[in-house]
């Protein structure tokens, strides 16, 4: 050690020396300092405790050891028999994985192809039974699509247009059904002729009527043989003045085919003839058809056709009457147009019918219509396929949509008997047909040019038919 001498004074005292004022003071900063020392120390190892409990509690911690033990656990090495056990367990879990999608894929391959012989068998048995019936359909040649007098074509592209006529003959007619027979009625007539329109978009159908005692300009038209449903080389000529009716009975479909194109300007791509004889097999192989009326079919020439009003269902033979009724005691003008309303009053209860479930879901009954109905009606362009066609559309519409009209007259028979056109009112309605516009208003008033000249011996045969139109929406019929 150096002598005491030789320390410096300020870096080392004695307790026990006498100190100067100076020492006393560097004390107390030193005794300060070792005391500011000693509490850092001591927050600095609360501090590092508080960290190291922190971090053993922090979720991290917990997880880590957590993977930590059960590592430990799962690789705890095995006994040489677990490793077997084991190895034994996966292969069998991997072969019955295996033979279950292999299973899976077996019955799916089963599936897919029942299901795709069901469907070959559906359709080949719907194409086949609708070949069965469409052979049961008379065929005659009635169409002429490339008419001269077919007006506005392109806007007429895939619009669907059904003749429908009721052809009147007598054969098969019994005495008791007051209606006359084959001698006594020779030939064929048409008591109904209407026209179904259905325009390419589907979201109408207008079914417009023609009165049988419509004047007309009739063609030349081929003789019609109705007992062979053919067309014969003579040529009955031109008429100028004619009833509507005498088309039919003079030429046939071909000829009423061709007057109503003249009329119109439409496009008839499908040609309906139908035996009214044949509507009783027809409503009886469904059952009966609900139609409604307001008055009692008492006819004076028919008998008492059906007494009820309201709906009513009728049979076979209550329904041939009562698209014939044409005296019926309550009706107000006992005219041709009253007849007309019944007549599409039974079409429309007809179709709906037939479109129900009732007899859709009914094989027996489908196909018992089916047949009446191939056995009673003769066509062009006809088969099941088209008056499925007709029937859907006027069944999914809503009856707002489904307009039942008569063709434009003056309302008053002429001097020569026989019902007038409105021509005006007649072109704006088939214009609106041809072109798919809104229909003309049917109140609109008749061209002064156009009115019937009042006389003493003239007489309405509709009091409502003064209008251009007698339209009526589809209620029950829809």
């Amino acid at each position: 050690m150096p002598p005491r001498a030789a320390l410096d004074p300020l870096t080392m005292t004695d307790e026990m020396e006498a100190i100067d004022e100076a020492t006393q003071y560097r004390r107390k900063i030193d005794h300060t300092l070792a005391r500011f020392s000693a509490a850092h120390d001591e927050m600095e190892a609360e501090e590092a405790k508080r960290r190291e409990r922190r971090e053993r509690l922090s979720p991290t911690s917990l997880i880590e050891s957590t993977r930590t033990a059960l590592q430990r656990v799962v690789t705890t090495a095995p006994s040489p028999e677990e490793e077997d056990h084991a190895e034994a367990e996966l292969t069998r879990l991997q072969e019955k994985k295996q033979q279950k999608i292999e299973r899976s894929a077996r019955f799916g391959r089963i599936a897919a192809a029942v299901v795709a012989g069901l469907v070959f068998l559906g359709i080949g048995g719907a194409w086949g039974a609708q070949t069965y019936f469409d052979a049961k359909f008379t065929q005659v040649s009635a169409l002429d699509e490339n008419s001269s007098d077919i007006q506005d074509a392109d806007a007429q592209a895939n619009d669907e247009n059904f003749l429908m006529v009721g052809s009147d003959t007598r054969d098969g007619a019994s005495a008791e059904e007051g209606v006359g027979t084959a001698d006594s009625n020779p030939g064929a007539r048409s008591d109904t002729v209407m026209v179904a329109h259905i325009p390419a978009d589907r979201k109408r159908v207008v079914v417009t009527s023609f009165p049988r005692d419509l004047e007309i300009d009739r063609p030349d038209c081929q003789r019609w043989d109705p007992a062979q449903n053919k067309t014969t080389d003579q040529v009955s000529p031109r008429q100028k003045i004619a009833k509507l009716n005498t088309a039919y009975a003079v030429g046939g479909p071909a000829c009423v085919t061709k007057v109503i194109q003249q009329l119109t300007g439409l496009r008839i791509n499908h040609f309906v003839g139908i035996d009214f004889n044949g509507f009783k097999e027809m409503v009886d192989a469904v059952h009966g058809v609900t139609v409604h009326t307001d008055i009692p079919i008492d006819d004076e020439i028919l008998g008492k056709v059906l007494m009820q009003t309201g709906d009513v269902t009728i049979s076979g033979d209550q329904a041939l009457n009562f698209v014939r009724a044409r005296h019926v005691k309550a009706d107000v003008a006992k005219s041709d147009y009253d007849r007309i309303k019944r007549q599409q009053e039974f079409i429309g209860a007809l179709l709906k019918k037939v479109m129900s479930s009732d007899v859709v879901l009914d094989p027996g009954k489908l196909s018992d219509f089916i047949s009446a109905f191939a056995k009673a009606t003769f066509g062009d362009n006809l088969g099941v396929k088209q008056m499925m066609t007709l029937a859907q559309s006027m069944k999914g519409l809503d009856s707002s949509k489904i307009t039942f009209l008569t063709v434009p007259t003056v309302g008053m028979a002429n001097s020569r008997g026989n019902e007038v056109l409105v021509v005006s009112k007649t072109k704006a309605l088939f214009d609106a047909l041809r072109n798919n516009t809104p229909l003309p208003d049917p109140n609109a008033p008749v061209p002064v040019s156009e009115q019937a000249p009042p006389t003493s011996t003239s007489k309405s045969k509709s009091s409502g038919n003064s209008k251009p139109t007698s339209t009526r929406k589809s209620t029950s019929n829809g």
